[in-house]
């Protein structure tokens, strides 16, 4: 299996939700999360979605066992900041989502990303940001598969959606709209990378 495959698989829906309020069992994002604090990926995490905020609003959240609840920070761009706890987890803790729009519009997402994004990068930053990508998507497919996959194609850099952003590479400028998708190849080559914007978001190419 390709490892691009498997970030495409990671990228969709992987929870249906039905209709709100919903309650998930947070021991199914324990375990992804578990992947990711048992290796040393300082610089990449794993970050949780709710995509489509114009057909399927999240309104509010809550972490919550028998005894306590806790709300849930979430941002504007609807990604959910769930704890890494191995008591919520023994404690069969619920993560509770009041949802506004369509159920069937209702999906949650997992992408691996960047921890940070900044305005300039150093060859030796993105090649250990593409090294610690492929190293978390290796330890997320699991054995045997880790043994058959394939590095991903490199980096994307996401702006606001259809924004002009100046980049330049080396020195030299281009314009971009929306997104600039570096692969293995160009990474190896360059030396700086300028920004005129901070990207939101910084993933595996596929």
């Amino acid at each position: 299996m390709k490892k691009s495959l498997l970030f495409s698989c990671l990228i969709v829906a992987c929870s249906s939700l039905q209709a709100a309020p919903i309650s998930l069992e947070y021991q199914g994002f324990y375990q992804r999360l578990k992947q990711v604090n048992k290796g040393h990926y300082p610089l990449v995490e794993l970050a949780f979605f709710v995509p489509g905020k114009d057909k399927c609003r999240i309104e509010s959240g809550t972490i919550s066992t028998e005894k306590e609840s806790f709300p849930l920070t979430i941002t504007k761009d609807q990604r959910l900041f769930l704890p890494f706890d191995d008591k919520l987890k023994s404690d069969r803790a619920l993560i509770n989502l009041n949802i506004e729009g369509q159920a069937e519009s209702c999906n949650i997402s997992m992408q691996v990303r960047a921890k940070q994004t900044k305005l300039n990068y150093a060859q030796s930053e993105l090649l250990e940001i593409q090294a610690q990508m492929d190293a978390l998507l290796d330890e997320m497919q699991g054995f045997p598969m880790r043994y058959f996959s394939s590095d991903i194609a490199g980096i994307n850099f996401v702006f606001e959606p259809g924004s002009k952003v100046s980049v330049k590479i080396d020195g030299v400028e281009q314009l971009v709209t929306g997104s600039l998708q570096l692969s293995r190849e160009q990474i190896s080559q360059l030396k700086a990378l300028e920004l005129a914007s901070k990207p939101k978001v910084i993933s595996p190419r596929t």
